[in-house]
C-alpha cells in the first residue's frame, strides 16, 4: 500500500514523556469523573446533580482533544507540510469536521 493511501488507524506518533505524562494525566482523571458519575447513578443521585458532573467530564474530554489536536499540529502536521505531503491537510480537515458534529 503506497503512503498516500495508508489508513490512519495504521499511523502511530511518538510523544515525549512530558506530553504522554500530561495526556495520561488528564485522561486519569477524566476516568475519574466517569466512575464518580456511575456511582452517582448507583446511589440515585439526584439529576441535575449529575447532569452538572457529566457537563464537566464533557469539558475535561473537550480540553483534552485541544491539548492533543494543538500539539497534532504542531508536530505531525507541521513536519508532513514541510515534507510535501498536503494530504495532511486533507487528514487534518477531515478531523476537525468530525470534531465539530
Amino acid at each position: 500500500m503506497d503512503e498516500k493511501n495508508e489508513c490512519c488507524c495504521h499511523k502511530t506518533k511518538e510523544r515525549s514523556e512530558k506530553e504522554y505524562k500530561d495526556l495520561i494525566n488528564r485522561l486519569s482523571r477524566i476516568e475519574g469523573q466517569i466512575r464518580g458519575i456511575k456511582r452517582m447513578v448507583e446511589e440515585d443521585a439526584y439529576c441535575p446533580d449529575i447532569l452538572i458532573q457529566v457537563s464537566a467530564a464533557n469539558a475535561a474530554l473537550n480540553s483534552f482533544n485541544k491539548v492533543l489536536l494543538s500539539n497534532h499540529i504542531r508536530t505531525c502536521v507541521a513536519d508532513d507540510i514541510r515534507a510535501g505531503k498536503d494530504e495532511t491537510i486533507n487528514e487534518l480537515v477531515n478531523t476537525l469536521q468530525k470534531l465539530m458534529k
